[in-house]
């Protein structure tokens, strides 16, 4: 079923203005969200296919990912997270110093989770640091490492000594940043230490000069350097503004990272124009389109480091390395939505573009038809609110047998 774009606006506006739980409508109506959600996919695929066709010397990485640039700085730290063990984390720092718009923390970054002193999160099961040693002597090594959640240059001397014990043994090991709090000292210790990779999220800091300055700073003493962070609209027209000078940093790569929504930076982007990727990711339309312009750009303008297009296929891919990787089922995956729900209000901004069109259309069959299906859907909606009902009065009557009872 192809559903045409005229129609998808009539069921999703619908969709989107009933109240209570959805769940049951959601299920009997699926093909509707299903042939949407696809429709949507399908015309995004094919912008995105045009412009990759207009760069120039584009490469990929045996079809997980694309880039173009000398191979030589393509960031190691995604060849693990594609080739190797996948994307491992170490959690230590619980907080940022910095609010940012995109950030996957945004509307609760106060409430997470501190790590106790002296401990690491690695596989979601927490370490000491004296344990290290051990946990290397007795399981495979990781292909790779990365310091990922929040800010860790805000307690970065905690860093040093797990940094030089994964080094010893011949750990790949990133960082990622803001940058903003970076010093000759902890970048030279952090060389030093054996830090293989440094990622700024430039786009935190609106392109900084500080932290541009930074970046260079950086790349004194760790080998590899660049920057990832959120494709959005903010960040093209600061890098377009400091280009020449970001590119003259030395640093090795850009990843482009496609921005995707989950519960607490979704409320940032209400309205936006919106697509599901392989019924996972949620993303704003603009945000791979800036990631090919910026390889295009990049081509034409012989620029001096990898431009990565960190989409949601990449991730997509990633995944399904990593559960190849840890023995699961020929076709498991751990991609999904960041979404513990459908939301059909995120995707009217795009059904309402008159600009974006459906690749192919087929009018629904009469039994899919919004008009014929409205008695359905309230039935449907009264016969959920009876349920929870029916057993909140339940629940309340034993109670007051149980105290006539006594």
């Amino acid at each position: 079923m192809r559903i045409s774009k005229k129609e998808a606006l009539e069921w999703f506006s619908h969709l989107s203005s009933l109240s209570g739980d959805k769940t049951e409508v959601y299920k009997r109506f699926s093909p509707i969200i299903e042939s949407t959600m696809r429709q949507i996919e399908l015309a995004v695929n094919k912008k995105h296919a045009d412009m990759k066709s207009e760069i120039g010397d584009l490469k990929d990485l045996k079809g997980r990912t694309f880039f173009v640039g000398d191979q030589q700085k393509f960031p190691k730290g995604c060849v693990s997270c594609l080739f190797g063990d996948g994307l491992g984390g170490i959690r230590k720092t619980h907080e940022c110093n910095l609010l940012c718009k995109f950030c996957y923390y945004h509307d609760n970054i106060d409430n997470q989770e501190p790590i106790p002193d002296g401990m690491w999160e690695i596989g979601e099961t927490l370490y000491y640091e004296e344990d290290i040693d051990l946990l290397l002597s007795i399981q495979k090594k990781p292909s790779g490492i990365a310091y990922v959640y929040l800010e860790p240059f805000l307690e970065i001397e905690k860093y040093y000594g797990i940094i030089k014990k994964l080094s010893d043994a011949g750990v790949y090991q990133h960082m990622y940043t803001n940058g903003s709090l970076c010093t000759r000292e902890n970048l030279q210790k952090l060389g030093e230490a054996g830090l293989n990779e440094l990622r700024f999220n430039l786009g935190a800091v609106k392109c900084s000069d500080k932290v541009i300055e930074n970046m260079a700073m950086a790349k004194e003493y760790i080998p590899m350097v660049g920057i990832e962070t959120p494709m959005t609209p903010e960040f093209y027209s600061e890098f377009l503004k400091k280009k020449e000078a970001i590119l003259n940093t030395g640093i090795d790569f850009i990843n482009c990272a496609e921005l995707h929504f989950g519960e607490d930076n979704i409320n940032n982007y209400v309205g936006e124009k919106m697509y599901m990727a392989r019924r996972g990711y949620i993303s704003p339309l603009w945000s791979r389109e800036i990631t090919f312009k910026l390889m295009k750009a990049a081509v034409e303008e012989n620029w001096p480091v990898v431009v990565h297009d960190c989409s949601n296929h990449t991730k997509y891919s990633r995944e399904l390395n990593k559960n190849s990787k840890q023995g699961q089922a020929f076709g498991a995956t751990t991609y999904m939505s960041e979404f513990d729900r459908f939301l059909p209000h995120l995707f009217l901004a795009t059904l309402e573009d008159e600009d974006f069109k459906f690749l192919n259309e087929d009018e629904l069959p009469e039994n899919l038809k919004l008009e014929n299906c409205i008695d359905e859907i309230d039935f449907l909606l009264v016969e959920e609110e009876d349920e929870m009902y029916d057993g909140f009065f339940e629940e309340d009557f034993d109670e007051e047998d149980e105290e006539d009872e006594e």
